[in-house]
């Protein structure tokens, strides 16, 4: 966002998706429920997605990336209170456990500085909340549509609804594109593309909160990949992060209870 405006950048990594996302579908031999659903599927995928897309990048604008990391994480605790809300299925001790040792993980690999609240997080909470939606939503139509075609769909959904914010509030121009090709390749190809559908193909079959709990594994991932890649000393403090995540994660896996032999 050096270059270009927040909702420019998230049309462009949208349309590229969809662009990569459209023939891997029609490509596919995986087939999708009725229209219906299909249709109804991409469409609530795609507004959760596109709203806490747009707000997290514009938040970022206000806030710093540590903070906006931690809070967009607060979807590891939205989500499982959510599907109790809204599914009357309620999470188990054991999971309970492990989303607030994941929260605690997140907190000393993100926060680096006193925490204040500023209007860039409020944004970045609203994000959290759309993202948690979003979840929901993955979990609830995944199992019935072919994966490429629901991620595409929600990319297409995001960007048609990034598109007025983008003209009415920018004023992007073919250099400052041209100037961000490799940022927004990455995240329209990669982020958007290959993660969003590994994410649908994931959670076909899986707890949303346990999915919820692994995905915010990025947080540990991107510490640890600045360290290797980066030469990014790590601290004490997210090293023990890192290694609280890991915990949860596994523990949000055992069983509930230990089985008879």
């Amino acid at each position: 966002m050096d270059y270009i405006g927040p909702f420019t950048f998230a049309f462009l990594r949208s349309v590229i998706a969809v662009i990569v996302l459209f023939p891997l579908a029609a490509l596919s031999k995986e087939k999708s429920q009725d229209t219906k659903t299909t249709v109804k599927g991409g469409i609530v995928c795609g507004l959760s997605l596109g709203i806490a897309n747009c707000f997290q990048q514009y938040g970022i604008l206000y806030t710093t990336s540590g903070k906006a990391g931690f809070i967009t994480a607060l979807y590891i605790i939205m989500v499982p209170v959510a599907y109790a809300v809204f599914f009357r299925k309620k999470a188990t001790p054991l999971v309970w456990v492990s989303v607030l040792l994941a929260l605690l993980g997140v907190y000393l690999l993100c926060v680096k500085e006193d925490f204040s609240i500023n209007r860039g997080d409020i944004f970045v909470f609203f994000c959290a909340v759309s993202y948690t939606a979003q979840i929901i939503a993955v979990s609830k139509y995944s199992p019935h549509i072919n994966a490429y075609l629901l991620c595409g769909m929600q990319f297409a959904v995001a960007a048609i609804l990034a598109l007025p914010l983008m003209l009415f509030t920018e004023t992007p121009t073919i250099g400052s594109v041209c100037a961000s090709w490799l940022p927004l390749l990455y995240t329209g190809i990669l982020s958007s593309g290959v993660a969003y559908t590994l994410q649908i193909i994931g959670q076909r079959g899986l707890n949303p909160t346990v999915a919820a709990i692994i995905m915010s594994l990025e947080s540990c991932i991107s510490a640890v990949a600045g360290w290797l890649i980066l030469g990014q000393a790590m601290t004490l403090k997210e090293i023990c992060g890192c290694a609280i995540m890991l915990a949860a994660i596994i523990l949000a896996q055992l069983p509930a209870k230990p089985q008879k032999i």
